[in-house]
């Protein structure tokens, strides 16, 4: 049996482009792959910023909830979570002030939008760049350089001519 990733294609231990590429192409890529959500979050938590990308996450996993009552629940947790003056992780967005516990009653897919795209474009504009510059990313980044040329028959001197342009 093939073992095939989330998105259905064959996966191989071989990724191509490496997951580093991928994510600083854009915050979308980074966001799709869990590798790269939990690396996000670590910098963000540095950067007591966390609860942005949990937001977006929660938003994302909303939109797919079919079962009203199972989106009822999901609703008022995001809303004690990231939204309510009370908030344990509240994420600073506009317009949460007009949101109240009454649209909790009747939530639909799309209520979060507005916030999550400005948590997004939040993320994007702001902490995402920093990702991109941070030692977390930097060092994930080299790892993976590391690991593509580890198993290469390249001697030392081959591979330090490369890095040196000797």
């Amino acid at each position: 049996a093939d073992i095939h990733g989330s998105d259905g294609s064959p996966s191989s231990s071989q990724q191509n482009p490496k997951s580093t590429a991928k994510w600083a192409a854009s915050l979308e890529n980074l966001l799709e792959d869990p590798e790269g959500v939990k690396r996000f979050r670590e910098f963000l938590k540095k950067e007591f910023s966390e609860e942005n990308v949990l937001f977006w996450l929660a938003c994302e996993d909303f939109k797919k909830t079919q079962d009203k009552k199972q989106m009822q629940e999901k609703a008022k947790e995001i809303y004690m979570t990231f939204l309510s003056s009370k908030a344990s992780s509240q994420v600073n967005v506009e317009g949460q002030s007009r949101l109240n516990e009454k649209i909790l009653e009747e939530p639909h897919p799309l209520m979060f939008q507005k916030l999550q795209d400005q948590i997004f474009n939040l993320m994007k504009y702001d902490s995402y760049s920093r990702f991109l510059k941070s030692d977390l990313f930097l060092k994930h980044k080299r790892t993976e350089e590391e690991e593509e040329d580890a198993p290469d028959t390249q001697t030392a001197a081959k591979r330090a001519s490369r890095i040196y342009n000797t």
